[in-house]
Order: structure tokens, then sequence, then C-alpha cells
């Protein structure tokens, strides 16, 4: 059983006490407006995922294609759209809304974010390298790297090599995070510890994989189906018969 994540919103950290009193640093998580846009199936696909949307956006903001295939699919473009591979029995109907009630309090989970961008960096503060000597000949290269390369074989700098560059501004994933609570009024999910990303970047959340769930809502909980225009109802004709001989 595999079931589909969520995209959230990253709102920022806080402080939470259990029922013991003691406190514990959580990221507080959005929800939001998130909701499924799209099925991949085996028999179309190859394959089967649920295709979740978030933060709703104004038609002029998306690409014509993603325009287009929401159209067709009676649902609103979104800014941010993620495909979770799910198995057969947790496909979610198109249209579902999505609530933080997906997931249950002291579950564990996976996020993924992306990390903050800190700029191009020296091999000190990007890799943790010790640095040169303050003294016994050394001069203006307290902070260099290094030497980088070989002498005559291999004659280059090796790809992978630690030195400096762009540092954050990555996908970062972090694995088994415990669930702290949820608020369902206000659609919040509250994890304990930290989150990778800056606060309102997009936050992906999943079952964690190296931990066993019980009790989890399948395929979700919460959620409420797209309203589905209901036909109006056939009255029923009847045939009135006319004899011969009548109706002069």
């Amino acid at each position: 059983m595999k079931r589909s994540g969520l995209i959230t919103t990253k709102i920022g950290m806080t402080r939470l006490y259990d029922d013991a009193g003691v406190a514990h640093a959580v990221t507080v998580l959005s929800v939001g407006d998130c909701a499924v846009v799209g099925n991949r199936t085996m028999d179309k696909n190859g394959y089967v995922a649920n295709v979740l949307g978030l933060r709703e956006a104004k038609e002029k903001h998306v690409a014509k294609p993603q325009l287009v295939a929401a159209q067709k699919l009676g649902v609103k473009p979104f800014r941010k759209v993620v495909e979770f591979r799910v198995s057969e029995d947790c496909i979610i109907p198109v249209g579902t809304s999505l609530s933080a009630g997906h997931f249950i309090a002291g579950q564990f989970v996976d996020v993924q974010g992306t990390s903050k961008g800190k700029g191009f960096q020296g091999a000190m503060k990007r890799h943790n390298f010790g640095g040169k000597e303050a003294s016994h000949g050394v001069l203006k290269a307290h902070r260099s790297l290094g030497g980088t390369g070989m002498r005559e074989w291999p004659g280059r700098v090796l790809k992978g090599k630690k030195m400096a560059g762009q540092m954050g501004n990555e996908i970062v994933s972090v694995q088994n995070l415990k669930v702290f609570g949820i608020d369902l009024e206000d659609n919040l999910i509250f994890i304990e510890g930290a989150v990778p990303g800056a606060n309102g970047t997009f936050v992906l959340v999943i079952d964690a994989v190296k931990k066993e769930h019980k009790d989890l809502p399948i395929p979700t909980k919460g959620a409420d189906k797209a309203p589905v225009a209901e036909e109006a109802p056939v009255e029923e004709v009847k045939e009135e018969t006319v004899q011969e001989g009548q109706g002069e």
C-alpha cells in the first residue's frame, strides 16, 4: 500500500507543548487549496499516480499546454503541480480537495524542499574545510582550499572535487520526521524539527518509506469530492391513442 503525498507551503517555525509540558520545536506547513488535478493509470500511462496541484493560478500566468489540460479535466490551473506514485487502491478521484487530515499525529513522514540559497561560498563554509595555519609562513591563503589537481597524470581536476561554488538552492530531502499534530480548522500540519526551504516555499510531504504505518486513512481523509451536476429528471410522456371515428 502506497498512499499519495501532499504539496504544502512552509509557514515557519514555532514552539508547541505536549501533554507533559515539554516544549517541541515544530515547523508549520499549510496544505491550503491542495487538490487532485489528474490521475495516471496503468492502462494508459504504464504506471499509477495521483497528480496534485497547489495554489490556484491565473490563466494568464499558466502555460497553454497546462491550461488546456486543466480545462479538459474540468479543474482549475495551479501554480505547483506534482505527481505522486501510488498503489491501485490509493487512487483519488480528480477534483478531490485534500486536507491536513491525510496524515495523523504521531506518524513519521519524509519531506522534500528547496534549501535556502547562500550564493558563492568558499570551501571552508561550503564543505567544512579546516583551512591553513594562521602562521608558519602562510601568507594570504588562510582560508584557501589547497591543492586541487595532480601533476603529470591525470593532469586535470577530477569531477566532483570539493571546491568553492554556489551553496544551497538545491533539492533536499529529510527522512523520518514526526508529525506532532494537525489543525483541521486551519488546514495545518505541525512537523517536529526543521524542514528545508525558506518560508513561503513549496514542501512535499509523504509517508516515511523506512517506517511502518498503521491506521492511516486510505486513500485519504477529510476530502470533499468535487460536486457533480445532477441531471434533471426526465418526465415520461404518455402517448394518447385516438380511436377511429372520434374527434369529428
